[in-house]
């Protein structure tokens, strides 16, 4: 245990022992300090403001209440404490968390849960298993706290990349992501109040449209000139167990805890019936993996780059992070090159590695088309990020302006699935197939439709309605499907190509100030 750090229990006090865990201890340490939310070096930066965060959302224990209750006065739960003493002091340890897992908080967890989720090597579905629920979440919990409880291995299935490349997922049994996700629910009390503001994936209350906001409105806000889009080869089969277990360690005491986490960790892949140990990596698909790998990079990559924004850089730097994406905006040259100098060396020392093909510093901003232009090496590069690649533009006024278009080979592989699938369905009843259209190219429009990608999401509706218009037309030998007829099956069930998202410095601006702009 590091010295002067100290450690708090969160099980109940003696006196009120089943009501009211009592918390307490407010010692310092000289171990690593989680950083304020500290802007860039020039001034406060417009993609960091939004690092002043809201508590984490979710469903938590409700199983300690005050003696007495006013009807106008919200109830704290017992995770409620854990996360307001995890804001007061950012070196408190947590001797006693595995309570929390209640028998609620696991019921509220197999009720979030997938219905039609595939099931891992057990073979349990959620139907199957709903149908003695209580019975088996009582006898659940208390495995889980006498010790009793075993972990499953995942079980391996590979999914097809945009890219024709396969990834591999693992599916955990459905007991194991039941205790998961309650795990989750638990340590979010705790590192939601330690993570960085330019860390976005898989975090409560945040979605990839805030990263792409918070991008957009660095990249327009400050002194940005150069892009370096990062990846981490093989990042989730890559993390080092020892590593994430000391780190882990920083806040959490809790020995049965710990030890659940690495029950999952150790629990292994099975792969037509061979079992495999995992000496390292999590399995990617699993219900902790998310939270295990923020906490990992949190260490890694977001302590010490803020860190190095902060003592070496001399300009502007902008850091955004969607799980183990990450785009970084500098001022100057020099400042990129050397911070993915040092950045591969960091990363050594913890077992990961930056992929050489796929990590690239481009030129980008609002000279970058000038700069190249006088220099004549042509156009600006381009970068993708969360599905989108970005482009140097400008506006009919000839002011820069950040495009956003949806990354080709996304569209085209999106489009092969439905290609694929409408043909698997040609046969079925028109509405049965209009409403599954529907649902298709709603889900497109909905994450695709920001500004400035208005072509993109009308194009990929297009060429949706033309798969359809093929399969009908295939489903038997006669005439095709008149184009007067596919236009009021595209009027009733096809939704519009519209643009649904605001600008990204409008939404930006509400969510990081508290204000409306329509105000």
């Amino acid at each position: 245990m590091p010295a002067h750090t100290t450690v708090v229990g969160c099980g109940p006090r003696r006196e009120d022992r089943g009501r009211n865990p009592a918390m307490n201890g407010h010692g310092k340490s000289d171990r690593l300090v989680v950083p304020g939310k500290s802007p860039n070096n020039a001034g406060t930066s417009a993609a960091e403001e939004m690092e002043g965060r809201s508590l984490a959302k979710g469903n938590t224990a409700q199983q300690n209440t005050p003696r007495t209750q006013c009807r106008n006065e919200r109830v704290p739960s017992a995770l409620d404490r854990v996360r307001e003493l995890a804001r007061k002091d950012r070196e408190v340890r947590f001797t006693a968390l595995l309570h929390h897992v209640t028998l609620d908080l696991l019921r509220d967890s197999f009720l979030a849960l997938r219905r039609n989720a595939a099931p891992g090597v057990d073979g349990e579905t959620w139907r199957h298993y709903a149908a003695e629920m209580e019975e088996r979440l009582r006898d659940l919990h208390g495995r889980v706290h006498r010790g009793a409880y075993r972990a499953k291995p995942s079980r391996r299935v590979l999914i097809p990349k945009a890219d024709g490349r396969e990834r591999a997922l693992g599916i955990a049994a459905l007991e194991d992501k039941i205790v998961q996700r309650a795990i989750v629910e638990v340590l979010n009390a705790i590192y939601e109040e330690d993570f960085v503001g330019f860390s976005y994936g898989f975090r409560p209350g945040r979605s990839p449209h805030q990263a792409l906001d918070a991008l957009w409105v660095g990249i327009h806000r400050r002194k940005v000139n150069w892009v370096l889009d990062a990846d981490i080869r093989g990042f989730f089969d890559a993390i080092d167990h020892g590593w994430l277990l000391r780190f882990l360690e920083h806040r959490i005491a809790d020995p049965r805890l710990l030890r659940l986490i690495q029950k999952w960790l150790r629990a292994g892949i099975a792969d037509q019936g061979t079992r495999s140990a995992t000496d390292a990596g999590t399995p990617q698909g699993a219900t902790i993996s998310p939270l295990l790998a923020n906490v990992y990079l949190h260490y890694v990559f977001d302590l010490w780059a803020h860190h190095w924004r902060e003592r070496k850089a001399r300009g502007d730097v902008v850091i955004v992070r969607f799980a183990d994406d990450l785009v970084v905006g500098f001022q100057y040259r020099a400042d990129a090159e050397r911070f993915r100098g040092d950045l591969q060396e960091r990363f050594l020392e913890f077992a990961l590695e930056l992929h050489p093909d796929k990590t690239r510093l481009v030129e980008f901003g609002r000279f970058a088309a000038r700069d190249r232009r006088l220099r004549g090496v042509g156009k600006p590069e381009t970068f993708d990020f969360l599905g989108f690649t970005h482009i140097c533009g400008t506006k009919r006024s000839g002011e820069y302006l950040l495009v956003r278009r949806t990354v080709r080979k996304r569209m085209r592989a999106k489009l092969r699935e439905v290609k694929t699938e409408l043909m698997r369905r040609r046969h079925l009843p028109i509405p049965i197939q209009g409403e599954w259209m529907a649902s298709v190219v709603r889900g497109h429009v909905a994450y695709y439709a920001v500004p400035t990608n208005i072509f993109a999401v009308a194009a990929f509706r297009r060429e949706a309605i033309r798969l359809w218009h093929r399969a009908l037309s295939r489903r038997s030998q006669k005439a095709r499907v008149p184009w007067a007829r596919m236009a009021r099956y595209r009027e009733r069930w096809i939704p519009p190509a519209r643009i649904l998202h605001p600008w990204p410095n409008k939404r930006f601006d509400v969510s990081t100030q508290g204000r409306s702009p329509v105000r």
